[in-house]
């Protein structure tokens, strides 16, 4: 009899009577604690019941259950999904790439003129072991990258039997959980920068989304922007529709209203819904920022959408089901589809997110606003750290906490309501542009160099009423204890 029918055998006569308590992270897995999308499921950044530790340390070890290198440089956040983590790069081969972080304002490009290999990885959520990893595009960058940038900006998503990788100029690209590539499309160049001087080249940065089959794309770029949707299976374009907007760098979301369902999009000139079967327009909003990069959220039946840069930096909140052009004009009134609107409000590169009754909006300089989601009460502002580095990466929450991310690599815990309050503050001892990923009671960090599983250590199978230091557990129960936890 080998190990295993042994230790089945064992755990047959134990029986329920002993009332194990079990590691979470070994229970069987569950759909819904997957992240399986940028800021994971809706963009809503939230998974609660994680139990993530307070403080870690990467230099000693504490709390980091694994690390591992990831070669080139990429922005796009990490997915979970049936166990396995998802990380998208370009390698150029050479040392990687230094980033030009923290506060300014200069808009020039960083031209690379040497070929860059665009990767997907495959880890396991358990130990970071790289299970497999896909080369999807070899070439010289159709498109110059933002000194903050990377080649690879765009989040993938996955249905769970599927990954989708949107490398901008490079393609749009789907594969099984093995790394076969199921399909590619060729969407041309995309080029995204800054509309005012056409020549800053900053790279795409929009993520995929999928709903109902379909792999749905915001293609805000210099020339010839674009909706469009994909069907799944074989890549297929299923409908496209113009936009008459500038780059942008936001991702499209899906509200499921009491009326009808909408794809929100984020924009400078046309922020708006469609109808997600057709690319049909049904509602827009102007007059934001112009260089927008929040994602749309929806939360408490209202969708939030966040611009800045320019004249105007708006955080307004919108009713779904709503129809035509929403734009307030210079008097303030506002069109009855618009719950609150902040002219100034607005911040530039993050994704607000809405926890509990509460919407938190953080600036590039750290600035947290905390509001009253329902009415835009703004009910604190305070600071994140010095005022002198710059936040890029988008807030995530679990466990009535919220996560803030410095390009530094400092990982500020807030807790969640409408006072502030500071947990801690963790270094990562690297630069972080990626937003977090939160799955299995690990908070899955990417920096410029490595992906982090941060979570408390795992816990030993123990009777329940049985003290560990007894001296009476049978060595038959301890063996099964061992095997339980290093599987």
């Amino acid at each position: 009899m080998n190990r295993i029918e042994r230790t089945s055998r064992t755990l047959t006569q134990l029986g329920l009577a002993l009332g194990f308590v079990v590691l979470a992270s070994e229970l069987p897995h569950s759909a819904a604690d997957d992240w399986t999308q940028f800021r994971g499921r809706d963009a809503l950044g939230i998974a609660d019941g994680q139990n993530l530790p307070d403080s870690w340390d990467v230099e000693s070890g504490e709390n980091i259950r694994w690390k591992t290198r990831i070669p080139g440089l990429g922005h796009a956040c990490p997915i979970v999904s049936r166990g396995r983590v998802f990380i998208v790069t370009a390698d150029s081969g050479n040392p990687d790439p230094e980033l030009r972080l923290g506060l300014y304002g200069d808009f020039e490009s960083v031209s690379e003129d040497k070929p860059q290999a665009w990767r997907v990885y495959c880890l396991s959520q358990a130990s970071g072991r790289v299970l497999w990893w896909r080369t999807l595009h070899r070439g010289v960058p159709a498109i110059k990258r933002h000194a903050k940038a990377s080649h690879a900006n765009s989040t993938p998503v996955t249905d769970g039997e599927r990954v989708v990788v949107l490398l901008g100029s490079e393609g749009l690209h789907c594969l099984d959980f093995c790394g076969r590539l199921l399909w590619r499309r060729d969407l041309g160049v995309l080029d995204s920068g800054y509309f005012a001087v056409p020549e800053a080249q900053w790279g795409f940065g929009s993520s995929p989304i999928i709903y109902d089959d379909m792999v749905i794309l915001q293609c805000d770029v210099q020339k010839n922007s674009f909706l469009a949707a994909f069907d799944i299976h074989d890549g297929r374009e299923l409908w496209r529709t113009p936009r008459a907007d500038v780059p942008t760098w936001s991702t499209p979301t899906i509200v499921q209203g009491a009326s009808r369902t909408e794809l929100v999009v984020n924009g400078f000139k046309h922020a708006g819904g469609y109808d997600p079967s057709n690319g049909e327009p049904l509602w827009k909003l102007g007059g934001g920022g112009d260089i927008p990069v929040p994602t749309p959220v929806f939360a408490h039946n209202l969708i939030f959408l966040s611009s800045a840069h320019g004249s105007d930096r708006p955080l307004c909140a919108v009713r779904p089901g709503a129809g035509g052009d929403l734009t307030p004009p210079n008097d303030n009134t506002l069109d009855e589809s618009l719950a609150w609107y902040k002219r100034r409000d607005g911040i530039y590169m993050q994704t607000p997110i809405v926890y509990g009754d509460y919407l938190y909006a953080c600036r590039d300089n750290g600035v947290l606003s905390c509001y009253e989601a329902r009415t835009g009460e703004r009910l604190y502002q305070k600071r994140l750290g010095s005022g002198t580095g710059g936040f890029t990466a988008s807030p995530v929450a679990a466990d009535g906490k919220l996560y803030f991310t410095s390009e530094e690599g400092s990982i500020y815990i807030v807790a969640a309501g409408p006072e502030f309050k500071q947990v801690a503050s963790n270094e990562m001892g690297a630069s972080c542009m990626a937003t977090p990923g939160i799955s299995g009671g690990l908070l899955i960090v990417r920096t410029s160099d490595h992906v982090f599983a941060i979570g408390n250590p795992p816990v030993e199978l123990v009777p329940v009423n049985q003290s560990r230091t007894s001296g009476r557990t049978p060595s038959m129960l301890q063996r099964l204890r061992s095997w339980r936890c290093r599987r």
